[in-house]
């Protein structure tokens, strides 16, 4: 699968792996944290963690700038690591008595990794500059390197909490991900120069002959800016795996020595490396029949299939979640995780490989800051609306869940002329 792809990929999937593997641990555990330590409510757990998340994905507007304008692609990187290295660091050092390192170390951890992610993406979206054919499956691969780390780290965050049943101890397991993550990059880094605009002439000599019109330019952003209305809602909702599903799996799910809150969200990034191997071959032989769906359908069926796990929940929470008991079957929030898992893959790596088709070549790392400034207004969305997940009963939280995907899919269908024009 691998041979017609440029070899810098298996760099940009390991140094995504480890850095991500350090992410999702804080993530797994980052609500409980703030519950079981600083005895929050949901409204203020709600604040700090869509704060945070709009945080984390509002930065790459920065992050883009660095990138594309000051430092490169790869000087980037490696700054957004060292950030993220020192702000788990700093998280593993905070406590009820020293509140002020957790507040250091999300912001570091935020910023670290707003100007990482865009920049990785640009990096990907480069290497496949000369194969464009393989750039959607290139970010499918790309973001099996994101779930690899994503599905081991809740596993190693419900091992190190049943052993250590401290969550700082999952914060230092954080960083050393962050240190194996810097140390692969700086490692494979003579495979990707050529994708830095920084680093390598021909491809700023390519940049610059490859120059498009003013209303072209125009056109193309009109069709970015659509997108990235759309998956505001997706995020919203999606975001809920740290919030709204791990509040579920905490209070209405039953609890097992080996299954606790945090390890729910080991099924998301595990369904995804199961799945997308089967959706990657379905679209390959959809494709040499000339009848693969474009990127913009593939994301209008994915946020159609995302409602449907709001769905799920609704159900979930009328026959007996809306109690708060622990008396659900793990299967309820396992089967949501499955069909969650199908959206995303026809969502967030689409979405990438899109932004990368249709930015005009010079604003590469900004419109990818864009889509990552659309993630971080569907983030801060989740928590925003997190906070009442206490205040309604469940079935009607996710009804409101439901009923936003529901309106973002018609949205989709409506903009699919525009959005299909510089898809391919």
């Amino acid at each position: 699968m691998l041979k017609e792809h440029p070899k810098g990929i298996m760099v940009m999937f390991t140094t995504e792996m480890w850095e991500r593997f350090g992410f999702y641990i804080m993530m797994a555990i980052l609500v409980l944290y703030m519950d079981s330590e600083f005895g929050w409510s949901d409204s203020v757990k709600g604040d700090h963690y869509g704060m945070f998340l709009g945080l984390v994905y509002f930065i790459p507007l920065l992050g883009g700038y660095l990138g594309d304008k000051l430092f490169g692609q790869i000087n980037t990187v490696i700054a957004g690591s060292v950030f993220m290295l020192f702000g788990y660091i700093s998280l593993a050092l905070s406590s009820a008595e020293q509140l002020v390192f957790f507040y250091i170390g999300l912001f570091l951890v935020a910023f670290g990794t707003g100007i990482f992610k865009v920049n990785m993406a640009v990096l990907v979206g480069n290497l496949y500059k000369e194969k464009v054919h393989l750039k959607d499956a290139g970010f499918n691969i790309f973001y099996m390197g994101v779930n690899v780390g994503a599905t081991i780290a809740p596993l190693a965050a419900t091992l190190l909490g049943y052993l250590f049943n401290d969550y700082r101890i999952s914060f230092w397991a954080a960083a050393v991900g962050m240190v194996i993550a810097l140390l692969t990059f700086n490692m494979g880094k003579s495979k990707i120069m050529s994708a830095d605009v920084k680093q390598s002439r021909k491809t700023e000599k390519e940049i610059v002959h490859i120059e498009i019109g003013k209303t072209e330019t125009a056109q193309r952003m009109v069709s970015l800016a659509m997108l990235f209305i759309i998956v505001i809602f997706f995020w919203m909702a999606f975001y809920q795996n740290g919030f709204a599903l791990t509040l579920f799996a905490e209070r209405s799910t039953k609890i097992y020595d080996l299954l606790r809150p945090e390890t729910y969200q080991f099924f998301n990034p595990f369904f995804i490396l199961v799945l997308t191997p089967v959706l990657l071959g379905l679209f390959n032989r959809l494709n040499k029949k000339g009848k693969e769906p474009s990127t913009p359908l593939k994301i209008f069926i994915g946020m159609t299939i995302m409602g449907i796990s709001m769905v799920i929940m609704v159900f979930a929470s009328l026959n007996g979640g809306n109690s708060d008991s622990n008396i659900m079957s793990p299967y309820w929030l396992i089967s949501t995780y499955l069909v969650v898992t199908l959206a995303e893959i026809l969502i967030s790596p689409m979405g990438l490989s899109y932004v990368s088709k249709v930015a005009p070549p010079k604003l590469q790392g900004r419109m990818m800051g864009g889509w990552y400034a659309a993630t971080a207004v569907g983030s801060y969305g989740s928590g925003l609306l997190g906070k009442y997940y206490s205040d309604f009963a469940h079935h009607e939280y996710f009804i409101i869940l439901t009923g936003i995907l529901i309106f973002s899919a018609v949205l989709a269908l409506l903009s699919m002329k525009k959005l299909n024009r510089f898809a391919n």
